[in-house]
């Protein structure tokens, strides 16, 4: 049985605009020990499809339908004191801004303890040795000083480390990382995504990691989700996603990645701006911005189709290609 099981999920938030459809019948599994990617431009749902797993959603956000199911039990609909003991216990996650998760009126240590206090049974002495452990495991020095200093006291890297020990200080079976490297620089990102990788391998927990950036993806990911307009276009292992690619918003999101070829050359944008999720379309909501569209990529959204057993994506041209050599083959219709 899967750890995660989200199944269909659509969440949507209710403003004086209208409805905006954030996430749109998004499905997916995660087993024990593994580490999914969640990609996509801003906007595309990742971050939603997130805090509706955790059901933190603003006042407006509401989940209208679908299931998410944690070692088999359903948490739509379950109730906040449910919630309450997978939230941090079961499923942990880090924010994206370090210093906007953290108090600044409360020092490090009385946050991190706070956190092992209420998820956990330790008493203060315990719970204090905890967090003192964890800052150490996340490379933290000086753990017993730093428990007295307070967040602006700490560089943007040191921060975000002390989010990491925070949410893993109580063990959980899931940690969520919503673009846990965007906010620092190119090698404070490395020390922290090496730091979650170790940690991932001595705990053995899943990873959900969200992220527009594709290199942290190839780095970290056993599996990929690609979203847009709050939809998955395409899902595979990671091997797939970027050797196999077969989503025209996915080879979008591959050509703009600069590279050793890319040097000197212009780099390949996905021209346009992402649809109006107030006003969805009927047809594929990348079609306007595609390339390749054709007639029916404006009319109907395509079926996610199974390219291998590793691999299923939704999108027209798999489609033409398919009957193009011979392996879909078009019914005739019948004759009255």
């Amino acid at each position: 049985m899967a750890l995660l099981e989200v199944k269909d999920l659509h969440t949507s938030f209710f403003t004086d605009a209208g409805e905006v459809r954030a996430v749109n019948g998004v499905s997916f599994t995660l087993d024990r020990g593994r580490v999914l990617g969640i990609v996509g431009e801003s906007g595309s749902g990742k971050s939603v499809t997130a805090y509706s797993i955790m059901q933190i959603l603003a006042s407006t956000g509401k989940i209208v339908s679908g299931s998410v199911k944690f070692d088999g039990e359903e948490l739509v609909g379950a109730g906040e004191k449910v919630m309450k003991n997978i939230r941090g216990n079961k499923i942990s996650i880090i924010f994206q801004d370090p210093m906007t998760s953290l108090n600044p009126t409360y020092t490090i240590g009385k946050q991190l303890m706070e956190a092992i206090l209420l998820h956990t049974d330790r008493n203060k002495k315990e719970a204090y040795d905890r967090a003192v452990d964890m800052l150490r495991l996340v490379n933290v020095n000086e753990p017993e000083k730093r428990m007295k200093q307070y967040p602006f006291e700490f560089s943007g890297g040191m921060r975000q480390r002390v989010m990491i020990a925070m949410a893993l200080a109580c063990e959980p079976d899931i940690l969520i990382a919503d673009e846990p490297s965007t906010a620092l620089d190119v090698t404070i990102q490395a020390q922290i995504l090496d730091l979650m990788r170790d940690l991932q391998k001595e705990l053995g927990m899943a990873i959900i990691m969200i992220t527009h950036d594709l290199g942290v993806v190839a780095q970290m990911c056993d599996e990929v989700i690609v979203m847009y307009a709050g939809s998955i276009c395409e899902q595979g292992t990671a091997d797939e996603i970027f050797y196999n690619p077969r989503h025209e918003y996915t080879k979008g999101l591959l050509n703009s990645i600069p590279t050793a070829d890319t040097a000197g050359k212009k780099l390949q944008p996905i021209t346009g701006t992402p649809i109006d999720l107030l006003n969805m379309p009927a047809g594929c909501p990348f079609a306007p911005r595609c390339g390749a569209a054709m007639k029916i990529c404006l009319e109907q959204r395509a079926e996610r189709m199974q390219i291998n057993d590793d691999h299923m994506a939704g999108c027209w041209m798999n489609v033409k290609r398919g009957i193009e050599d011979g392996s879909i083959v078009l019914s005739e219709p019948e004759n009255e």
